[in-house]
């Protein structure tokens, strides 16, 4: 069975998980309206995809 001969240090430890860290969403802004949206993705203020109107207004 293995089994570690040494135990691992703190620093040693950190380093292999340096890679580990979560990172934010990348925001793009919205050529149309200047909202906040996610890139390659419809914008949900205006509707607006590409300089093309995708989505309409629903009546609620």
């Amino acid at each position: 069975m293995a089994v570690p001969k040494k135990k691992t240090a703190k620093a040693k430890k950190n380093m292999r998980r340096s890679h580990h860290a979560l990172t934010g969403i990348g925001l793009a802004t919205c050529e149309k309206c200047g909202a906040p949206r996610r890139p390659h993705r419809v914008c949900l203020e205006c509707g607006d995809y590409n300089g093309k109107q995708v989505l309409t207004e629903q009546a609620e």
